[in-house]
């Protein structure tokens, strides 16, 4: 690959491996903070992350990074050109933030992860409440050194979904929950209801993780690039593209959590081990939004993963796993079964249908935050109040409200609107994807390939090389269209509820 490069490009990469290097070793850090790692160790570990980042921001606004940018912004090769684009925008942004704030907040967030865990645990929203006032300030006062045209909440915005502002999640997500409510309302009056009872029984966690990693092999993951292990909030880490591991959580007495966990987090893996060989080692080997990269968990989850094709293929095999007290459950009724709609707490946890105002809940609050239009001390209120008015319920306890949800301990501001983001993009992929695929018959088939295949071509070798709406432009010739999504749900539900 060298040969195609100049030698001031070729440097260029040599000195971009440094940055990744140290990304690489607190990303590992991070997972073991996540998975394994010793609570007695947490402290040390956060100044070993925080000496990490501090080395990342130094070479990312270095002078030599500078000179790099101005000599290779004009280059010929469009990987160098997307490059250094990319490391342009960090330079500016990071340049602004002075070193000392920036060293502090990576330890305030490193340690405020394992502050949130035990108050999680023990729903005590009062001992993670300074931590969160502190990460909010932090991201007010960034946001300001930022910059922004309209409203602060869309500097942090940029950083996971570029090109998208409030202006457009404001207009969309509004929409959205009006035609969510009303397919809502049919659920509701429906005299046709799923029996959920049928499948809450005793799994053993042990056959659980059996069938996940079947699963995780038919839809293509490579086990020599990645693993699965257990954790509090699943996650998947990309650490390089051949390195991207999988984390899910098991609960015996429901198989979902694990299983459609374990889906949704291998979605997110394919995306990272199918970056075109040629990024590998670039600063655009990267997914180019959370968005688009939440398209493509959730597009194996719920398109593939929840459809009737998938579970007529694979419910023998799941029987081969499952207790005893399964071998009775109809296959159509076991169907009918995972995919209730039932407004529930906890966001991961959340169907098809609800999903979305999970996440605008969230992003009210947060933008309310951001513009201090409301303090971190009301957050349970609120919460409880928005869930009250947007899913019909009402926490009993904090764990189940605003404690249950890792990205606001580890500063993920401006996150939380990908995933309503991600479902719609991934809509609109699947109506691409069914004009040269028929889907329920790949999938009916067992061999996902063609699926995988077809992400690979469209979506995950680009790595960050396009901007996200370009990139779904291009794929489906349009732009962000949420009827797509309302059309899907309406259609899957109809026959399920029988409205």
């Amino acid at each position: 690959m060298e040969k195609s490069y100049t030698e001031m490009e070729q440097n260029f990469l040599q000195f971009y491996k440094q940055i990744e290097a140290y990304e690489e070793a607190a990303g590992l850090i991070g997972w073991d903070l996540r998975t394994k790692a010793p609570k007695k160790g947490v402290a040390q570990r956060t100044e070993t992350l925080s000496f990490l980042a501090q080395k990342v921001h130094e070479l990312s606004t270095s002078d030599e990074m500078k000179n790099y940018i101005d000599q290779l912004r004009n280059s010929d090769n469009k990987i160098i050109k997307a490059s250094i684009d990319e490391c342009e925008k960090e330079y500016n942004k990071s340049r602004k933030i002075p070193i000392n704030e920036f060293t502090e907040y990576v330890q305030l967030t490193s340690t405020a992860e394992s502050v949130w865990e035990e108050a999680r645990e023990n729903n005590d929203f009062e001992t993670f409440r300074p931590y969160l006032e502190k990460i909010v300030d932090f991201n007010i006062r960034f946001a300001e050194y930022w910059g922004y045209k309209d409203n602060r909440y869309d500097a942090l915005l940029d950083n996971y979904e570029p090109g998208v502002t409030v202006e457009t999640l404001d207009k969309v997500f509004p929409e959205l929950r009006n035609n969510l409510t009303n397919l809502l309302d049919k659920v509701n009056q429906s005299e046709d209801k799923p029996d959920p009872n049928l499948i809450l029984s005793h799994f053993p966690k042990d056959q659980q993780e059996k069938f996940s990693l079947k699963v995780l092999e038919q839809m293509g993951y490579d086990f020599d690039a990645g693993r699965l292990d257990e954790t509090v909030h699943p996650f998947a880490t990309g650490l390089n593209p051949n390195d991207v591991r999988v984390t899910t959580r098991y609960d015996e007495q429901d198989f979902r959590m694990a299983v459609f966990g374990t889906i949704h987090e291998g979605g997110h893996a394919l995306y990272e081990q199918g970056f075109d060989p040629e990024l590998y080692r670039t600063p655009v080997c990267n997914a180019t939004s959370m968005g688009i990269h939440e398209s493509q968990s959730l597009f194996w989850e719920n398109f593939v993963g929840r459809s009737k094709a998938f579970w007529d293929k694979n419910y023998d095999l799941f029987l081969e796993h499952a207790p005893e007290s399964f071998k009775n459950i109809d296959k159509n009724q076991f169907y009918r079964s995972i995919n209730e709609v039932k407004p529930g707490f906890i966001r991961i946890e959340a169907d098809e249908m609800t999903y979305a105002l999970h996440i605008m809940i969230r992003y009210e609050l947060e933008k309310g935050l951001i513009n201090q239009e409301i303090e971190v001390k009301d957050l349970p209120e609120l919460w409880n109040q928005k869930m009250k008015d947007y899913l019909g319920i009402e926490p009993k306890n904090d764990s189940d409200g605003v404690l249950q949800d890792v990205h606001w301990s580890s500063g993920g501001f401006g996150y939380f609107p990908s995933y309503a983001l991600g479902y719609m993009y991934g809509a609109q992929l699947e109506q691409s994807m069914r004009k040269t695929l028929d889907l329920e018959e790949v999938i009916h088939s067992g061999d996902l390939s063609p699926i995988k295949n077809w992400l690979n071509d469209n979506i995950h070798r680009h790595g960050s090389m396009k901007q996200p709406l370009n990139l779904l432009q291009d794929v489906t010739g349009e732009g962000l269209n949420p009827e797509y999504l309302v059309k899907y749900l309406d259609q899957k539900y109809n026959k399920i509820y029988n409205w």
